[in-house]
């Protein structure tokens, strides 16, 4: 079998867009490496260690800050929506949840990077909720949670995405 139909077999229907995934410039390899769900941790690690150090360790400072009011927005029921930090912190983690899931129906070798990169954010999230006071808040175990639902959707749908393109490459 020539290199060429090898490769058309490989990729199949399914496998196009893994193709051009892996093609195209060095920050799209980048981003497709890099685990989104690591901004919000990220933030949230700054945040809470530069306040815990501006308080003087006070972490009930910190916890505090959470709850309080970010933005207020009047509603036309004549009441008045709170935004709360912390409730910015979990949105912000929902989006770059939404996009990892996107990005987790690839099946090359930067999905695969990502999924172990993933993992990793993860276990220092577990870490950090279970030994630092300031990350033992709703809000930073929400953010846990989901970079665990990172971990395991990105490894299904890779395993379901990786299946269907051996199935497709069967069939020719």
């Amino acid at each position: 079998m020539s290199r060429q139909t090898l490769g058309t077999a490989y990729l199949g229907a399914a496998g196009r867009g893994s193709r051009r995934a892996n093609e195209g410039s060095p920050m799209g390899a980048i981003f497709n490496v890099f685990p989104l769900i690591l901004v919000p941790v990220l933030t949230y690690n700054i945040w809470a260690f530069g306040s815990t150090a501006a308080n003087n360790n006070n972490f009930e400072v910190v916890r505090g800050h959470l709850a309080d009011a970010w933005v207020r927005v009047p509603m036309a029921s004549g009441v008045e929506w709170t935004i709360a930090f912390g409730d910015v912190m979990v949105l912000l983690a929902v989006l770059l949840l939404f996009v990892e899931l996107l990005k987790s129906t690839s099946t090359g070798t930067a999905a695969i990077f990502n999924h172990a990169l993933s993992m990793l954010v993860f276990i220092i999230c577990l870490v950090e909720f279970l030994l630092h006071p300031a990350f033992a808040t709703s809000v930073f175990f929400m953010i846990m949670i989901m970079s665990l639902l990172d971990v395991l959707a990105g490894v299904v749908v890779t395993i379901i995405a990786a299946r269907r393109d051996v199935e497709f490459a069967g069939q020719h």
